[in-house]
């Protein structure tokens, strides 16, 4: 994946594997079974993006600030967990220790780039989060060097046959932790007392700490659930692709912040039917259109939607007439 377009050609191999094991040994119908394979895979690729949005989603809705260091977090995790895994360390121990990793980063991202700097220029904390991210991705081309490395997935002989269809353990994790990972920081933020201090620190941040909201230790928790989230993705779409390199988050962030944008501007579970709504795009336009025209197609559906709904699709609806 050193290459901008090499993730959409990574994706059009993924995909044709799938499809032509789908293709002859299904009950549906051939067409049928290409299209609900498609699905499978769109869903899949969409449950990591849902995540990386999530990650935007939290400090853009709560702290005002689009974190650049996200992509950074989301290669380091999968580049952590390659070398544990090839080290020899079971995939349970490999998986805890790269989130443990992750977060100590996330909060050394906040103690830098937020509270050292939050009552700077606002540019100022984002310029910083963007020196983070490129500092891992040069340790990582230093570690790991430029070319893209095999990931050592611990999942062998695995996947699910249903009617004929392949489910692979590695997509069913990507499905399911995403929606259970999103769902605890929802329930986080609405019905506990951290919940309460994050979401006074988004009105207004002065008024929360005359109020005797922490603000450091509330906002050092608000980094440390965006780490989460790219952590987990990060070893998600290792698992999918079998393949890490020092810039892997790019792409995927790119594509995750345009689902954030997509679901509406800080909205979580906007972020999150954004990302299905992305994967999901791409995976089609790979396998209907071309994978060298699938950026063109998911980019040009992106700026479509938004100009039928500019706030995104859990935001403010604001009419044709209204907008002119």
């Amino acid at each position: 994946m050193p290459q901008s377009g090499s993730f959409a050609v990574t994706l059009a191999l993924h995909n044709r594997l799938w499809v032509c094991a789908v293709a002859g040994r299904s009950g549906l119908p051939r067409n049928t079974a290409v299209i609900a394979q498609q699905l499978i895979n769109g869903l899949m690729l969409g449950s990591i993006y849902a995540l990386v949005a999530a990650a935007f989603a939290l400090t853009i809705g709560m702290l005002n600030f689009l974190n650049f260091s996200i992509p950074g977090l989301f290669m380091i995790s999968g580049v952590v967990s390659y070398g544990l895994l090839r080290a020899g360390f079971h995939w349970t121990v490999a998986f805890g220790l790269t989130l443990a990793v992750t977060a100590v980063l996330s909060l050394v991202i906040e103690r830098f780039t937020y509270r050292w700097l939050r009552l700077s220029s606002h540019h100022i904390p984002l310029v910083s989060s963007l020196g983070f991210l490129i500092l891992f991705e040069n340790s990582a081309i230093v570690g790991l060097g430029s070319d893209a490395a095999r990931y050592p997935t611990p999942f062998k002989a695995s996947d699910l046959h249903i009617e004929g269809l392949l489910i692979g353990v590695p997509q069913l994790l990507s499905l399911g932790v995403a929606l259970i990972t999103v769902l605890a920081i929802s329930v986080t933020l609405k019905w506990t007392k951290l919940g309460r201090s994050v979401r006074s620190i988004a009105e207004n941040p002065r008024t929360a700490e005359t109020l005797g909201v922490d603000v450091n230790k509330t906002v050092a928790s608000i980094y440390l659930m965006t780490g989460i989230l790219a952590a987990v993705s990060g070893i998600l779409f290792a698992l999918n692709y079998m393949q890490v390199s020092w810039n892997m988050g790019e792409e995927v962030a790119a594509k995750g912040l345009s689902a954030m944008v997509l679901g509406g501007m800080g909205n979580l579970w906007g972020a999150v039917i954004g990302g299905f709504i992305v994967g999901l795009i791409e995976i089609f336009s790979i396998a209907y259109v071309s994978s060298d025209a699938v950026n063109a197609v998911v980019y040009g559906a992106l700026l479509a939607i938004l100009v039928w709904s500019p706030s995104g699709l859990l935001g403010k609806r604001v009419s044709t007439v209204e907008r002119m």
